[in-house]
């Protein structure tokens, strides 16, 4: 089994997935789509994975604003857990994704990833740090 995180997005969601001890995150992938509203063929390829991975856990970050509060994105992603969790009957656990995409840009400078590169990249790799903070903290 293993825990997938997800970075939802206007146009993308970035994917990563725990190994099956629950230790590490790796980034999967990023899933695309033309529109914010057009969400079945994103929803039908996160169940695709779920299946191959034999996904448990599903970890989404919560884009809250720097003081804490929530705004229109908090708004926008909690409907997507709704509409996800229906799909997959699966719990959303919701999880801090504040300077993530900060997070996500020196990981991929340290990384060697050039930064003309670094669009294609950036939203999986905030997952993967969103879930890799998860991980740290559930193991604690």
């Amino acid at each position: 089994m293993r825990i997938m995180g997800l970075d939802f997005g206007d146009k993308t969601v970035g994917v990563a997935l725990s190994d099956p001890l629950f230790l590490n995150a790796r980034p999967k992938e990023i899933i695309f789509r033309e529109r914010p509203t057009k969400l079945r063929q994103t929803l039908a390829r996160i169940e695709a994975i779920i299946e191959e991975e034999e996904v448990s856990e599903i970890v989404l970050g919560l884009p809250l604003n720097l003081d804490g509060t929530e705004g229109e994105r908090v708004e926008k992603t909690r409907e997507f857990a709704e509409m996800l969790e229906r799909r997959t009957g699966m719990p959303i656990t919701f999880h801090d994704e504040r300077l993530t995409t900060v997070e996500a840009d020196e990981y991929m400078l340290k990384n060697g990833i050039k930064p003309e590169d670094r669009k294609k990249h950036v939203d999986m790799i905030a997952a993967m740090i969103i879930l890799q903070d998860y991980l740290d903290k559930r193991n604690g």
